[in-house]
């Protein structure tokens, strides 16, 4: 038995949609153009893929410099690919440790320890003791020690309630003193053949360490991008409470992303171990310094819930170039150093003056939906 509409039923009805004009339809080419649909390009899921492109125009600036400052050089093809694969080798260990650094900025921490994680796994697993169990024993040696490592981290930050800065700062100091005891502030060298190899071993004429970076690259890709834990990461660093009420347990996933940072940090150990075939309480210094700007450079948000692997891969690869274009034109280290300064503070200006626009702009956008 159907009901009769009242005058208040009628009320409660939703709005009717205005009629659609024809003429209207046909001149926007048989699409909507409503303000509420944006295409992928200007919307915010673009906006990765346009970070990545000025990345890419950026390294061919800095191709083109190269190619004018010393064209003696670039006229020679051998040369370039000998060069181009210089520079792919010396991002190779820093790019590993960025693919760590770049998990914990977009879960909203940071990781002021990784350097140092990198020594003390590299003279751990190094030790006359360690090295008696062989390649293995060394590889074991060297991730345990940077996993351990950076569940103490996590610990601390998570459950310790420690501010992240504070946390990493204070185990920066800790594990470079550790280091420095475990070594006797000496150089201690690699035996093992199998590990020196890992850094002059080459397939197909590329290095073995740039496949390695390629494969931390494209597993910590698939992981953030393919899997509940990047979403959950992504959750995390964007608003902890909100993710909290959405059943995520924030304190362990913590924990569990200074720990992927720790193992990130074991690999790079034994990849430089391998390029100096030795290792010291001094090795990979600042490197958490070139990692946080890789990072940013790749458009990882400082205060977390955003950011990429291929944008962080390329910050690392743009500071290589970098460093080899003032090397090939004799230039001094503090220049260098000025360089990457102004370029770090550029990034950061340009990135916040995007961030306040985009969301300017989306919250126009819902305002007009609504």
């Amino acid at each position: 038995m159907s009901e009769t509409a009242t005058p208040e039923s009628r009320a409660e009805l939703p709005a009717q949609s205005p009629p659609v004009d024809p003429a209207e339809t046909a001149a926007a080419g048989g699409k909507s153009a409503g303000p509420g649909r944006l295409s992928w390009w200007h919307g915010d899921g673009g906006e990765g893929a346009k970070r990545n492109l000025g990345l890419i125009a950026v390294l061919v600036v800095l191709v083109v410099i190269g190619a004018a400052t010393r064209s003696d050089l670039y006229s020679d093809p051998d040369w370039v690919w000998n060069n181009t694969l210089t520079i792919l080798k010396l991002a190779s260990v820093v790019g590993v440790v960025t693919v760590g650094m770049t998990f914990v900025i977009i879960g909203g921490g940071i990781d002021l320890s990784v350097g140092a994680i990198v020594a003390l796994a590299g003279v751990w697993c190094t030790t006359v003791a360690t090295q008696s169990f062989g390649a293995g024993g060394m590889i074991f040696s060297a991730l345990t020690v940077g996993v351990a490592v950076g569940l103490v981290n996590g610990l601390l930050i998570s459950y310790g309630r420690l501010v992240p800065f504070i946390a990493t700062l204070a185990m920066m100091v800790a594990a470079r003193g550790l280091a420095a005891e475990i070594s006797d502030k000496q150089t201690q060298v690699s035996n093992n053949t199998f590990i020196n190899d890992i850094a002059s071993t080459k397939l197909l004429g590329i290095p073995l360490l740039v496949y390695i970076l390629a494969a931390v690259v494209a597993a910590g890709w698939v992981l953030l991008n393919r899997t509940t834990f990047g979403r959950r990461t992504v959750a995390v660093g964007g608003n902890p409470e909100a993710a909290r009420l959405a059943g995520i347990n924030v304190r362990r996933h913590t924990v569990l992303l200074y720990a992927l940072s720790g193992l990130c940090c074991g690999i790079a150990a034994i990849m430089l171990t391998a390029q100096a075939n030795s290792a010291q309480a001094a090795m990979a210094n600042l490197y958490e310094l070139d990692a946080i700007a890789a990072a940013i450079i790749g458009g990882t948000l400082l205060s977390g819930g955003r950011g990429t692997i291929v944008g962080s891969l390329l910050g690392v690869l743009i500071f290589s170039t970098i460093t080899n274009l003032f090397a090939i034109n004799g230039l001094s280290t503090e220049a260098q150093n000025m360089v990457k300064g102004g370029i770090i503070v550029g990034a950061v200006l340009v990135q916040q003056v995007q961030f306040r626009s985009l969301t300017q702009f989306l919250g126009r956008n819902r305002a007009t939906n609504a």
